[in-house]
């Protein structure tokens, strides 16, 4: 028996040689890809607001970046069975540092709308690329089963980490660096090259993983098979058309746009900024590691949509607070159970479907989720910028979010995951 496998407990085995540390390489790219992402969407939209785009601009460039990610990951996802998932990795990890790259060399709008839309940058804080979908598929297969809801909130866990540690590091750096005299848009552009880094990094580390992650066997050759779907289809296809309601909504109020508004509205401070969502998304990341525990004792379904529906009462209460500091704490408390539903939906997405569908299911109800979200930035990044509309985009947001819990309840609830089936 090799070190660290426990061949004789089958809910703790891992099921290939080179399981163990596929998985550890893997928690190490989602720390530093997250990370970046983090970095990125503290400070994303007030620099592109520097650069004396307006709110529509801006929008505008959102959205086109979650548009951009939908094409490339729909194509990159699908095809990753066949093409490789180190691959496809590695190619979404210079896409990731082109994009930062450019962003920092340029201040031309259209070059910005090129990039946005073929690279890989994430403005709400959350993941982008081909990289979720195609690691939930390699984690899969390298853990078993029993495992699977517990290893995917730990995965959640050092996400929410990482993009904690990125917003509170890219405040106080830019602070720092704009108090010893340097030009505020050098110090936005220092960080968009660091992003760059990051994805380099990725690069590198993606290349040491094991072939173990491969897809276990050839892919249909049919046109489901070439989609990466077949007999899962029609599940993934329900799946996906709820998550596009609820990442409109969170595209309505994504984690930039969320800065925008506490600066906006109260002035907030880019180092405050990071403080801020540094807590949210250390919260963020204890409500993804309680998911495990509540989906053993009610189940994955009744997780996603009984933990989900009052953050989305509390979203709606965070405007309609009278000051800053009530705000923040509203804010916070709806991190703490915010994210209770992304490990189980990815963890429920990976049970219902076949062994050589899962890079394909991931990549499109991820795909899905960044549809959706890229409408939102358009709609919102306007409104936030004006007073007497600031509201509107937390309302709608809320209101969605609850409409998609209760479809996803009725939809199924009466189709649980098949480890969960006694």
């Amino acid at each position: 028996m090799s070190a660290g496998r426990r061949d004789l407990d089958p809910a703790h085995a891992y099921p290939h040689p080179h399981a163990e540390r596929d998985v550890r390489i893997l928690f190490l790219t989602r720390f530093a890809r997250l990370y970046g992402y983090g970095a990125v969407a503290v400070m994303l939209v007030l620099y592109l607001a520097r650069l004396g785009f307006s709110g529509s601009e801006i929008g505008l460039l959102l959205s086109l970046t979650m548009f951009g990610d939908v094409g490339v990951s729909l194509w990159l996802t699908t095809h990753a069975d066949r093409f490789g998932r180190r691959r496809t990795l590695i190619l979404g990890s210079f896409l990731m540092a082109g994009s930062g790259l450019v962003f920092a060399a340029s201040t031309l709008f259209p070059v910005l709308l090129v990039a946005a839309t073929l690279g890989v940058i994430s403005p709400s804080g959350g993941e982008v690329g081909p990289f979720l979908a195609v690691e939930q598929a390699s984690l899969t297969q390298s853990v078993a089963s029993a495992r699977r809801t517990s290893i995917f909130g730990w995965y959640n866990v050092v996400g929410s980490v990482a993009t904690a540690l990125g917003a509170l590091v890219t405040g106080i750096a830019i602070s720092t660096m704009i108090g010893t005299g340097m030009d505020a848009l050098d110090a936005y552009r220092v960080m968009l090259l660091s992003y760059g880094g990051v994805g380099l990094l990725l690069a590198a580390m993606f290349w040491t993983v094991s072939a173990g992650v491969e897809a276990p066997e050839p892919v249909d050759g049919t046109i489901a098979g070439r989609l990466g779907l077949h007999k899962s289809r029609g599940v993934i296809f329900r799946l996906s058309a709820l998550f596009v309601v609820d990442s409109f909504a969170g595209g309505l109020a994504m984690q930039s746009l969320l800065a925008y508004w506490f600066h906006v509205t109260y002035g907030v401070s880019e180092a405050a900024l990071g403080g801020i969502f540094f807590g949210a998304n250390l919260l963020s990341a204890a409500s993804a590691l309680a998911a495990a525990r509540i989906a053993k004792r009610i189940g994955l379904i009744n997780t996603m949509v009984f933990t989900h529906l009052p953050s989305n009462v509390l979203l709606i209460l965070v405007p309609l607070m009278p000051n800053l500091e009530l705000a923040i704490l509203v804010l916070l408390l709806r991190f703490s159970i915010s994210q209770m539903d992304v490990p189980t939906r990815q963890s429920y997405t990976m049970a219902v479907v076949d062994p050589d569908e899962r890079s394909a299911a991931a990549g499109v109800t991820a795909i899905a989720r960044t549809g959706g979200a890229a409408l939102g930035p358009n709609i919102a990044a306007p409104l936030i910028g004006v007073a007497s509309t600031a509201m509107i985009p937390f309302f709608l947001a809320g209101a969605l979010k609850i409409a998609y819990d209760i479809a996803l309840w009725k939809l199924f609830r009466s189709r649980p995951a098949p480890e969960e089936v006694k």
